[in-house]
């Protein structure tokens, strides 16, 4: 019968340090999955501040003749562009 208990005691222990390990790897991949969103988080707020402030200068003189130069390839009338492909 000792024998028996001390066989249960074992197993118990053994079950107990399984399950504390296989709960310490999910722990710890949730805290890798927390530190991803966090940094999604982080980016995201950056790219919204970045928006707030082209919300804001969108009106502006500056920002019209930008976009209108870098998207739209509009210039002021005879004023020339020069590329230089030499390099």
């Amino acid at each position: 019968m000792k024998r028996i208990k001390k066989l249960i005691i074992i197993a118990i222990i053994i079950y107990a340090i399984i399950t504390f390990i296989n709960q310490e790897k999910v722990l710890s991949s949730y805290k890798n999955q927390e530190q991803e969103i966090a940094n999604q988080i982080e980016e995201a707020k950056d790219y919204q501040e970045e928006l707030v402030i082209d919300k804001e200068n969108a009106n502006s003189l500056e920002y019209i003749e930008q976009v209108a130069r870098e998207k739209l390839n509009m210039y002021y009338p005879n004023e020339r562009i020069y590329v230089d492909n030499s390099k």
